[in-house]
């Protein structure tokens, strides 16, 4: 195996996916600033784009990951050989199919649709958003398909042209020409993907196009079981900005609310870069490592590592938060209490994918939809029950539940199934010293802010001197 080009092609795929979503993360600050909380757009964009991560696992159908699977499998398997050009032909027969049909039904029932939605006054915003998300689902497999062959500079570079395109048109519109509106937020993602699509077009020109009936029940047999994993997934993610302007009882003020607390949430999605690019050096290696006789020990010794990390960021977040709070519009800095909520639920999240690989190296896939359905469950049950009288607080708090209900399965289940051996005294201790500085923090709220920040800076230092202590001065 060459390790060599391995690393290499996920430092690319890592850093494009990773430094798109720092610059993505940049216009938080600008949408905040210059949407008041009042007007509830920011609100709107939230539950929007929630609807379309949705919508867009629903169109691909696990086709991504089935590609990879059945474009390894046949004659002709190299570069562009005849045999992946058939798969990738055959799948995206299949999702173009999809697209069309949710584009008519969109365009069909847009005022029913709009009405239920509580946007009746707005079918342009769902219009907008339903070309994006179809233009997206169409570029799901030609952007998987370079990555099977091989092409992670022309992957990286389309999808850092769409993260600078999408920068430059927000300061434009917002801060230039002042054009504040969540209207101009979707019409500016319309523009950057239209792009994308057009930039696609000679790649898929080179394509030998031949669909199989065949082929694609195999395929379809195959790509369910990723489908229903890959929208639990999803909804672990979005079902409580979906559910939210739907339970809340004042609806001319549930936008609002949404808006407060998907601004706050951005913060805590800190949490969530440090966890893909754990996963983007991380995956490979997992499964490279599959027949070493030490595996399951590097496993258990690499969930540690993992958690040590994520609570280092944690603690490091929430010691710097009167600062990182600046990013924000101040109308949204009152719903800052969601985010140690929600950063504990990303580092369950993570925790979980690190559990996942025992049934993804048995081939029993099947465990992780069970596990993720069961989360999303409890995920719908608190927000159902509590945003009601709680708000916002009950998504925060139902995103703890539902990612630790996974997480307590996976793990438990694991342990029967394919044990690993943990080092879950070392963990706990992690753990509850990251509790306890948590804690300290909290209780200097009414400090100085120096003597705050520099107290916080001193329990990240003693933080950091154990993990030197206890770790790397053994090796």
């Amino acid at each position: 195996m060459n390790f060599k080009s391995l690393f290499k092609d996920t430092a690319i795929y890592g850093l494009s996916s990773i430094v798109g979503r720092f610059l993505n993360y940049l216009l938080v600050p600008l949408y905040t600033h210059y949407m008041p909380t009042e007007s509830g757009d920011y609100g709107i964009s939230t539950n929007v784009y929630a609807y379309t991560a949705l919508i867009l696992v629903l169109l691909t159908f696990g086709m991504e990951t089935t590609l990879f699977r059945f474009a390894n499998d046949g004659p002709g398997t190299a570069g562009r050989g005849s045999w992946p050009d058939t798969v990738f032909s055959t799948g995206f027969g299949l999702i173009a199919s999809l697209t069309a049909l949710f584009l008519a039904c969109i365009f069909g029932f847009i005022t029913p649709i709009a009405d239920h939605l509580g946007y009746a006054e707005h079918h342009d915003y769902l219009l907008m958003m339903a070309v994006v998300v179809a233009m997206d689902a169409l570029q799901a497999l030609p952007f998987s398909y370079l990555r099977f062959q091989k092409r992670p500079i022309r992957f990286a570079t389309l999808k850092l042209l769409f993260i600078a395109f999408n920068i430059g048109l927000n300061v434009l519109y917002f801060v230039v020409l002042g054009k504040t509106s969540v209207f101009y937020v979707f019409a500016i993602n319309l523009a950057c993907t239209s792009l994308i699509s057009l930039c696609f077009i000679p790649e898929l020109f080179k394509i030998r196009w031949n669909f199989d009936g065949t082929l694609l029940k195999r395929m379809l047999s195959y790509s369910w079981p990723i489908l229903i994993l890959g929208v639990a997934g999803i909804l672990n993610q979005v079902a409580d900005k979906i559910m939210f302007p739907l339970v809340y009882p004042d609806k001319a003020e549930a936008n609002v609310q949404l808006g407060i607390y998907g601004g706050c949430v951005k913060i805590a999605m800190i949490m969530a870069m440090i966890t893909q690019a754990f996963r983007y050096a991380y995956e490979p290696i997992v499964f490279a490592k599959a027949k070493d006789k030490d595996s399951t020990e590097y496993y258990a010794v690499a969930m540690k590592y993992f958690l040590i990390f994520t609570l280092l960021a944690f603690l490091c977040v929430m010691g710097y938060i009167d600062v990182l709070q600046l990013i924000l519009g101040k109308g949204y800095r009152e719903g800052m209490a969601v985010v140690p909520i929600v950063m504990v639920a990303e580092i369950m999240m993570g925790v979980y994918f690190n559990l996942s690989f025992w049934y993804k190296l048995i081939d029993k896939t099947i465990y992780g939809a069970w596990f993720s359905l069961a989360g999303c469950a409890v995920l719908f049950l608190v927000n159902y029950l509590f945003i009601p009288q709680y708000s916002y607080m009950a998504c925060a708090w139902g995103g703890v539940a539902g990612y630790g209900t996974a997480m307590v399965l996976s793990y438990i289940v694991g342990q029967v199934k394919n044990p690993i051996p943990y080092p879950m005294k070392s963990i706990m201790v992690y753990v509850l010293m990251t509790a306890l500085f948590y804690a300290v923090m909290s209780l200097t709220t009414e400090w100085h802010l120096a003597l705050r920040l520099a107290l916080n800076t001193l329990l990240i230092l003693l933080f950091c001197a154990h993990v030197y202590w206890h770790e790397i001065r053994k090796k």
